[in-house]
C-alpha cells in the first residue's frame, strides 16, 4: 500500500521541535554544539557529497565560519536529540579557497534527489522551500517595508508594522483520469523528447482538491472526471518552490480528448500493459517520472490494480 510517509522527500523525517524556535540562548547554544548537524543551500542547491549515490555533507559547528551572518534554519532534532539546521549560503560563495573546498559539490535539487537518503531529502527539502520563500518574500506585503527572519527561520515579521508572514505550501493536484483499464497521461512541449506523466494544476481559492483534479483534467484534455468519487492515493511535498503534491484517480466519462495547446502538447490513453513497460523503461515510444516523483507512484498503483 501506498503511504505518504514513504513518499520520497517525505519520509522519515526529524521531530521539528516547534518549541525551540523562540528560545534564542537555545538555538545559539545548539549551533555551537560539537555534535550539531548542518546542512548546506546555495541557490536552492543542497551540498552534496560528489559520486553517483551520495548524501548531504553534514557539517558541525566550523560551519558558523562558512558565511557569518547568512540565513539560519532550525529544522528540528534527530532522534538522539541532536539540533539540525540548515544555512544558505549566498549566491556568490565560493567553494574555491573556502573551508569546504575539496568537500562536495552544490548540485541541482532534482538531481541530488534521486540518490540521497531519506533523512537528509526531507531535510533538504523542507529548507529549500523555507529559503526560496524567504528570498521571495523580503518585503511585508501590508506595508511594503523589508521584513526580518525571525522564529529560527520560520516567520518572517515586519519592524514597521508588526504584520507577521509566514511560508506557504500550495496545494496542487496530481492524477490519473481512467476509464475502461485505460488512464490518461499528458505531457508538456518544454519536457525531454518521449516523457508522459500524470496532468496536474494548483488548486484554486473556494474548491476541494478534487474539484481542482476535475477541473484540471477539463481543462488540459477535455475530459469529464468525477469528482465526488476521486480515490486519494498518497502526497507528497515538492519544494519547487513549495508545493503539497495532492495524488489521486479520477473516472472519466468518456475518451475523447480535446488538448489546451498553452497547457499541455499531447495527452493518450494507455492501457494497464503499457503503464507497466512505461514505469520499467520498456515502451518502446514513451517513459515516465522517476520514482522520487509522486506521479510514478501514481501510476503504479493505478498499473497494480485489478482492471
Amino acid at each position: 500500500m501506498t503511504n505518504s510517509n514513504d513518499m520520497p522527500l517525505a519520509a522519515k523525517p526529524i521531530e521539528r521541535a516547534a518549541h525551540r524556535r523562540l528560545d534564542e540562548a537555545w538555538l545559539e547554544e545548539a549551533f555551537a554544539r560539537k555534535d550539531v548537524l548542518v546542512l548546506l543551500m546555495r541557490n536552492g542547491e543542497p551540498f552534496v557529497h560528489p559520486g553517483r549515490d551520495s548524501g548531504l555533507v553534514w557539517m558541525g559547528p566550523e560551519a558558523a565560519r562558512l558565511s557569518p551572518g547568512s540565513p539560519r534554519l532550525f529544522l528540528g532534532e534527530d532522534k538522539a536529540g541532536t539540533p539540525v539546521f540548515a544555512l544558505d549560503l549566498p549566491e556568490r560563495f565560493a567553494l574555491e579557497g573556502s573551508l569546504i573546498e575539496g568537500a562536495g559539490e552544490f548540485l541541482d535539487f532534482r538531481a541530488a534527489a534521486g540518490s540521497i537518503p531519506d533523512m537528509d531529502g526531507n531535510c533538504a527539502s523542507t529548507a529549500r522551500s523555507i529559503f526560496m520563500w524567504h528570498q521571495s518574500h523580503r518585503f511585508c506585503s501590508k506595508c511594503g517595508s523589508e521584513s526580518a527572519m525571525v522564529e529560527a527561520g520560520w516567520k518572517r515579521q515586519c519592524p514597521s508594522c508588526g504584520a507577521e508572514h509566514f511560508p506557504r505550501t500550495d496545494p496542487v493536484a496530481i492524477m490519473l483520469a481512467v476509464k475502461d483499464g485505460k488512464a490518461l497521461i499528458g505531457r508538456q512541449k518544454m519536457w525531454p523528447p518521449g516523457f508522459y506523466s500524470c496532468l496536474a494544476g494548483f488548486c484554486e481559492p473556494g474548491e476541494t482538491i478534487e474539484q481542482a483534479a476535475a477541473r484540471e483534467i477539463f481543462e488540459e484534455a477535455g475530459v469529464v472526471a468525477d469528482a465526488a468519487g476521486a480515490e486519494y492515493v498518497a502526497c507528497q511535498p515538492w519544494p519547487f518552490p513549495s508545493s503539497l503534491m495532492v495524488g489521486l484517480i479520477l473516472e472519466a466519462e468518456g475518451f475523447d480528448i480535446s488538448i489546451d495547446e498553452k497547457e499541455i502538447e499531447v495527452a493518450r490513453w494507455v492501457t494497464q500493459e503499457e503503464m507497466v513497460r512505461i514505469l520499467n523503461h520498456s515502451h518502446e515510444e514513451i517513459f515516465g517520472p522517476p520514482p522520487m516523483a509522486i506521479a510514478h507512484h501514481i501510476m503504479k498503483v493505478w498499473s497494480e490494480k485489478d482492471h
